[in-house]
């Protein structure tokens, strides 16, 4: 790792710790070392250039080619995935200028990484905090992995749900299900680095929020099914990676439920909830979205995993059904997850057992492919 600060970054930390940190001299001028060429050899020799905290000022003078100091100069010789994760005032970050520069640079195919929102400097909260430093890793891993310059949901808005809705039966109990939401987050994180603007919508997941993703919170199916269909009217492609509850209770107790003198249980009326994945797949606000839907089967007397998952995509009418066999409660929580991936029309992908990140990449990759222009 080779760190190239700014002389205002030097200001914040000093070089003698940047170097101790990455075992390597720092410097911020062209002219150090002149023998080895830094102004062009960094660049030249980076997989990977990352610059956190990204300010106005730098991304103003990386979209318009000023290469005034060693690290704006490594920017115009990097050939590898540039990454920019920037920090500013919500005022900073929403002016015209900023808006153009950061378009600009994402027509370049840079990724430039949405800003978290929260506190900034002094008592100002907003949107222009920099995302935490653990997603900001794994985010420039995913792009690192993927090796290309052009993100190819660059421009695309997409809507994400993951984990598991929870029905209410009193201020205590709750009927839900086994969701950890990983896949979800990783189809978040996927899509952020591939460029798109993600909407997250989260049922009971406390996992840290992917770094350049809008992050919408929610409990039950009812919560879940306002908060997709309101976000899938401008969305290009929405993936119900969610496990929502598929009954609820016809009544909820304003108090606990007691447990009877008797032994006796309580009777518990359920209705069934919407079907969200349906409902979007049938009545598309915005022609074009394309839709994925998730189905965890176990097979039974009436068909096998696939013979339910293919009358599943029918009846949903989505666009593609990723198919995870979950007998004996494989993929929940786990890591790692193999899918087969099923068409509308008709193709049939199988992803052998990897990372939940592999597999997001995948569904991307077939998403695309079924993108509109």
């Amino acid at each position: 790792m080779t760190v190239v600060p700014t002389a205002a970054a030097l200001e914040f930390v000093g070089a003698p710790t940047w170097a101790a940190l990455s075992g390597k001299p720092v410097s911020t001028e062209v002219w150090s070392d002149v023998h080895e060429v830094p102004h062009v050899r960094i660049g030249q020799a980076a997989d990977l250039v990352v610059v956190a905290p990204a300010t106005a000022d730098l991304m103003a003078k990386a979209t318009h080619g000023i290469a005034d100091d060693l690290l704006t100069n490594t920017l115009l010789t990097a050939r590898c995935p540039v990454v920019f994760a920037p920090a500013m005032h919500t005022e900073m970050w929403e002016h015209a200028a900023t808006r153009s520069n950061v378009a600009t640079l994402r027509e370049r195919g840079v990724l430039v990484i949405e800003p978290a929102e929260g506190r900034l400097t002094g008592k100002d909260t907003g949107k222009g905090r920099l995302p935490e430093p653990t997603e900001i890793f794994d985010l420039c891993r995913e792009a690192l992995a993927r090796g290309t310059v052009a993100p190819d949901l660059a421009g695309r808005h997409v809507v994400v749900s993951a984990g598991g809705t929870r029905e209410y039966l009193d201020p205590v109990r709750f009927l839900g299900n086994r969701s950890s939401g990983l896949q979800g987050y990783a189809l978040a994180r996927a899509a952020a680095a591939r460029g798109a603007e993600v909407t997250l919508i989260a049922a009971n997941v406390s996992l840290p929020d992917p770094a350049g993703v809008k992050v919408v919170r929610v409990e039950t199916t009812a919560q879940l099914r306002q908060e997709v269909v309101a976000s899938a009217a401008s969305a290009d492609a929405v993936v119900m990676a969610a496990a929502p509850a598929d009954f609820r209770p016809v009544g909820v107790s304003d108090a606990k439920i007691k447990k009877a003198a008797d032994g006796s249980a309580p009777s518990i009326e359920l209705t069934q909830n919407p079907d969200i994945l349906r409902e979007i797949s049938t009545d598309r606000a915005r022609p074009g979205t394309v839709i994925v839907g998730f189905a965890a089967e176990t097979g039974d007397d009436t068909g096998s995993v696939l013979d339910l998952a293919r009358t599943k995509l029918a009846r949903k009418g989505c666009d593609l059904l990723v198919v995870n066999d979950v007998s004996g409660g494989a993929v929940f929580g786990s890591p790692d997850n193999e899918a087969v991936i099923l068409g509308a029309d008709g193709a049939a992908v199988e992803v052998p057992r990897g990372s939940k990140s592999a597999l997001a990449h995948v569904i991307w990759d077939e998403v695309v492919s079924r993108l509109q222009d």
